[in-house]
């Protein structure tokens, strides 16, 4: 390579850096992380020959011009490890330096020489000299003692005071404030850390349609009839309220109940397909009431400590304004009419894609991107949004972007059930959280490999997976055959599993399992097509579980976060079994489930009790937070047993004994 013009001193920087992690596709998009996380970074750094060196990791919030910095520690062959914590809400940089380290090579050599008998006075001398450039480098008192010290060493008259002042820690953490860098190296890019604030990463949503929440299926609910369903929402513990879309329903080649090609009278239609007279995607449904409306619908939530958060599709129905405005957006046939959407054989006649290959993409652009930040002016922060999987990558990382600038509290969900590549390009761009596989994860095999992949690899820097057990779209084959346990054991492992997880209610809780066909994974009478009257104080409700299961959550710092999951052995393929723990290991939840919805099933649950801050030779408790039960456990053997009609899963946490003045036996 050649030599660069603008570094007069590049063949004298002799430190190499290299592999610095993480670094999303190079340092192409940021990794995330919430207030108050720390950013782990690692990188390879060394140089010719056998100096010692040092590294910095240095880091600042966008926006401030001064850089702060952590020394980096070895790791072990010449991997180095730096720590910051982010406490704002934005984008900080992050990169690193290293140079030779000249005193500490100096005084590593010394250390050898004293040990060896050799003569110290020329050496002491080379030590003056570095003492002294650093007092050149410090201020105030630091540079009046490296000034002393640099004295002592150079013309002291008692040798052995001068070896001991040569070799003083104190000396050496003070040449480390002040090290020579004039020939560092750097790395030479500054990566980006997008920082959310907590419910990024801790959420429980709960989507349901507010035209159901009404008491007659021929009677279209309005957003003012919800109340009682938020205050529902509210008292199960979800924290996110998640809408279908609220805007007009199109009424050309409107479907009927259950996806007929042909509606009937009375027909209510999908609300994805959006747009009619009454406006599009600025506007609400007449039948749902108004602006002001949902408005107060966001106000009452939040009373209820609910953040509303509301379904973007961008897609047309015929009916739709921008049909109409601006037909240039959408696709034409060769017969002169609109590309209507296909998934062949099936065809959805009610909706229109909208083309993002227009030549008209600007104005396309930037009327899509103001539909989102016209629902942030109503109030909305939080964005659930269909198939962006079919949109392009650049129109997202654009959109985020300039709702983030509008402000940086905005989250936005990726339901792309597509490939992983897709799923994970979406997360990278900017998607706060994304749907999961987890639909379709049934197995203790498939959800070991899937969710190590999930936390233990570098997708964990940039994806946050959201868990849902069911959505209006897929009602899986485990929930239609498996009954009232398949429910429970489902629920279980997506609210522990993921810190942030979902369900479509009611029909979750009421455990609706009614394929539409046999095969399909659409409900029959789905209320994507129709209003559906809910029986939500149904004795058989799970509503008590779930309040229970989010209840344990809200309580358990462990169960707020995916990085430290970690999956235990346990003899039966049955039973799976899982632990989170916070960094202090103040919080350690161990999570037991029986993913046969049909039979009891036993083991014997492997432990590694001294990563879960546990004695091996004391007894310690499991405490079952479902139940309340509470078992005494000893060593890393322990059996489990359950029986999925009654007690599918355990959420226990474990607590170690100590003991009082009067010898209790207690545990914390």
């Amino acid at each position: 390579m050649g030599v660069p013009d603008d570094d007069p001193d590049f063949g004298r920087r002799r430190v190499v850096i290299e592999h610095l992690a993480p670094a999303i596709d190079g340092g192409r998009f940021p990794i995330k992380r919430v207030i108050g996380e720390p950013v782990v970074v690692e990188l390879d750094a060394y140089a010719d020959g056998h100096d010692a060196i040092a590294c910095v990791l240095r880091y600042r919030k966008d926006g401030n011009a001064i850089w702060s910095e952590m020394p980096m520690k070895p790791a072990g062959n010449d991997r180095w490890r730096g720590t910051f914590t982010v406490d704002e809400i934005g984008t900080y940089r992050y990169t690193a330096q290293g140079w030779v380290d000249a005193f500490r090579t100096w005084r590593h050599d010394l250390e050898k020489r004293v040990l060896a008998g050799q003569d110290l006075g020329v050496p002491l001398q080379v030590g003056a000299r570095l003492v002294r450039a650093a007092a050149g480098r410090a201020k105030g008192a630091d540079a009046a003692l490296l000034a002393r010290s640099a004295e002592l060493l150079e013309k002291g008259t008692d040798d052995a005071a001068r070896q001991a002042a040569a070799l003083d820690r104190e000396l050496a953490a003070l040449m480390d404030r002040y090290p020579d860098r004039s020939l560092a190296t750097a790395w030479d890019r500054e990566l980006g850390v997008v920082v959310d604030r907590e419910r990024a990463r801790f959420s429980a949503w709960y989507e349901f349609f507010p035209r159901s929440c009404t008491d007659d299926p021929r009677r279209h609910g309005r957003l003012r009839d919800c109340e009682a369903r938020l205050r529902y929402a509210a008292e199960m513990g979800f924290d996110i309220v998640y809408l279908p879309p609220v805007h007009p329903v199109g009424e050309t080649f409107r479907k009927g109940k259950n996806n007929r090609e042909q509606a009937e009278a009375g027909d209510v239609g999908s609300p994805w397909a959006i747009g009619a007279a009454a406006g599009g995607h600025r506007a609400v449904h007449p039948e749902l009431g108004t602006l002001d409306d949902f408005k107060w619908f966001v106000g009452r939530a939040k009373d209820l400590g609910l953040e509303v958060a509301l379904d973007i599709a961008y897609q047309c129905s015929p009916d739709h304004p921008y049909v109409k405005e601006h037909p240039e957006w959408f696709l034409k046939r060769p017969d002169g009419s609109i590309q209507y959407a296909e998934n062949p054989p099936k065809k959805y006649q009610d909706i229109y894609p909208i083309h993002f290959e227009s030549e008209a993409w600007p104005a396309l652009w930037e009327e899509l991107t103001g539909v989102v930040l016209f629902w942030m002016d109503q109030g909305v922060r939080i964005f659930r949004v269909d198939n962006p999987h079919t949109k392009p990558f650049a129109f997202w990382e654009s959109l985020i972007a300039r709702a983030k600038a509008r402000d940086p509290e905005v989250i936005f969900l990726s339901e792309a059930f597509t490939r992983p590549k897709v799923m994970y390009r979406l997360a990278k761009l900017g998607f706060t959280q994304s749907y999961t596989y987890f639909t379709w994860r049934n197995t203790k095999w498939d959800l070991t490999q899937y969710f190590t992949e999930l936390t233990r690899t570098e997708v964990a820097e940039f994806f946050r997976p959201s868990l849902w057990p069911n959505t209006p779209d897929i009602l899986n084959e485990y929930l239609q055959v498996g009954g009232r346990p398949a429910f429970m054991v489902r629920l279980a492992l997506a609210a522990t599993l993921g810190a942030s997880y979902g369900i479509y209610g009611p029909a979750f809780e009421l455990m609706e399992n009614r394929p539409r066909e046999p095969g399909s994974e659409e409900y029959l009478d789905s209320e994507k097509y129709q209003i559906r009257v809910w029986p939500v104080d149904r004795p058989d409700s799970l509503r008590d579980y779930i309040a229970r299961v989010n209840r344990v959550r809200r309580e358990n710092r462990a169960l707020q976060a995916d990085r430290r999951l970690r999956f235990h052995f346990i003899d039966n393929d049955m039973l799976i079994a899982y632990s989170k723990a916070t960094a202090d290991l103040d919080n350690v939840i161990l999570v037991v489930v029986n993913l046969d919805p049909h039979h009891m099933q036993s083991g014997w649950v492997h432990l590694p009790l001294a990563d879960l801050g546990l004695d091996a030779h004391q007894p310690y408790q499991a405490h079952d937070l479902l139940s309340g039960a509470r078992y005494l456990w000893t060593g890393e053997r322990n059996f489990v047993q359950l029986d999925p009609h009654s007690t599918p899963a355990h959420i226990f946490r474990l607590r170690k004994r100590v003991r009082s003045e009067r010898d209790f036996d207690y545990y914390m």
